[in-house]
């Protein structure tokens, strides 16, 4: 296993003597691999973001550089193996919880923090003291950029605490990340679509670069989206949704408890295993059955689908589609589904799915057909990768490391499996009845 792997070479570099670094000296040199100043633009400029397009095309500004592709687990073991090397190093400082930081007012914890940017790589070597200036509060956005953080270049609580997350736990997740690749058999195309959950971003990926990124809105922490391969088949315009069984013996059952006009309302119908309608009234909501009915909406603006479904079959039922709920998309926080990917301009993304086969759907098309209020399901004569994954740590081509918080707490229980399962074949090793199994 990879991982083990680095776990072994991270020990042998402890064996190795320290570059001549303490806590009074501000080391001159970045971990090898981690991102640098000149990795980024000069100064990242947070974008105004009140509209999708808008929104998408600030995302796509950062940059051009795929979250996943073929070379990504090799990367990430680079990457890992680099912040191993950190560690032994001595890591970065903490910065006190109640530090302060203002432009141009010097206090006592500005060369720490500058201390702390030089050693990630995002402030240059030659600015290792001084006070809090524009330097440094752009070293600052770069940091915030790498860890899914507003660039505002402000030490704000958020940015204090990534600041402050110990190298150690970068390198469990960098670690964990790398596990999961190597589990995955992904067939990447010439274009492909990738949902980075702890991101909560989509990417298109034409060519080995990406053309489109979106703002998502992935599963609730206690209705998480899965990680999978598929492949898109289809776009639907102005689709009906029909509910999950779940979603209709708690959910819809509750609603219609206290009201029972609440399917009407929702322009929700209630249909027999043959699709014919049936009288809500006559329907048992006490919630304590699996419903034996069939709750759909229809398509409209009320419809929680929005205008635009992308089906992509898969053994967990899930999707990518629009919402009646874009507000959604200008949160920091976009973790609010039960599992499907709801897309900020999905439209944007529906227009290059079809382009390429598909030439006369291209963005006014799609958006006169869904004017029509008529449904239409548009299927793709060459179908589409998509990948859903799960990385919270990753480096990119331009050697830009990038970390995001493990929202549904799955590296911590990832790397406790994959050490269990290795000390169990360890053992077997050893035991002259079970030897064959390390085999």
């Amino acid at each position: 296993m990879r991982t083990m792997t680095i776990v072994a070479i991270a020990t042998m570099l402890a064996a190795a003597p320290a570059l001549g670094q303490n806590a009074g000296t501000a080391p001159q040199v970045a971990a090898a691999g981690a991102a640098t100043p000149a990795a980024h633009a000069a100064s990242i400029k947070p974008a105004a973001a009140s509209t999708p397009e808008s929104r998408s095309a600030a995302a796509l500004a950062l940059s051009h550089e795929p979250t996943f592709d073929e070379g990504t687990a090799q990367r990430i073991q680079e990457a890992a193996l680099s912040y191993s090397d950190l560690a032994v190093r001595g890591g970065w400082p903490m910065i006190p919880a109640d530090a302060k930081f203002a432009l141009d007012a010097p206090g006592p914890n500005d060369d720490l923090l500058r201390q702390r940017l030089l050693i990630s790589g995002d402030l240059a070597a030659d600015k290792a003291t001084g006070p809090f200036d524009e330097v440094v509060a752009e070293a600052v956005m770069r940091f915030q950029s790498r860890h899914g953080l507003a660039p505002t270049g402000t030490v704000n609580p958020r940015t204090l605490a990534a600041l402050n997350v110990p190298v150690q736990k970068r390198i469990k997740q960098l670690e964990a990340s790398l596990e999961r690749l190597e589990n995955m058999n992904f067939q990447f195309g010439q274009r492909y679509v990738v949902v980075n959950l702890p991101a909560a971003f989509a990417e298109a990926v034409e060519n080995d670069k990406v053309v489109r990124r979106y703002r998502v809105i992935v599963g609730k922490t206690e209705k998480p989206s899965p990680t999978l391969t598929a492949e898109i088949t289809s776009v639907n315009l102005n689709p009906t949704w029909t509910v999950p069984s779940s979603i209709s013996k708690t959910e819809i059952s509750a609603h219609m408890r206290k009201d029972p006009n609440y399917l009407a309302r929702m322009h929700m119908d209630v249909l027999d295993a043959h699709d014919n309608p049936i009288d809500p009234h006559s329907v048992d909501w006490s919630g304590t059955h699996t419903p034996n009915f069939t709750v759909r909406q229809q398509n409209g603006a009320w419809n929680a689908l929005g205008a635009v479904k992308i089906d992509m079959p898969n053994p967990y039922s899930v999707y990518m589609h629009d919402t009646n709920q874009r507000n959604l998309f200008s949160d920091d926080y976009r973790f609010d589904s039960h599992g499907c990917s709801r897309v900020d301009n999905v439209r944007d993304l529906a227009a290059w799915l079809l382009q390429e086969e598909m030439p006369k759907w291209n963005r006014a098309a799609i958006d006169a057909a869904i004017a029509t209020g008529q449904r239409e399901d548009i299927v793709l004569p060459k179908k589409v990768p998509v990948a859903w994954i799960y990385l919270t740590a990753w480096m990119t081509r331009d050697q830009t490391i990038q970390f995001r918080n493990d929202i549904y707490d799955q590296d911590e229980q990832l790397l406790e499996a994959t050490a269990e399962e290795a000390a169990f074949f360890n053992k077997a090793a050893n035991h002259p009845l079970t030897a064959h199994l390390a085999q």
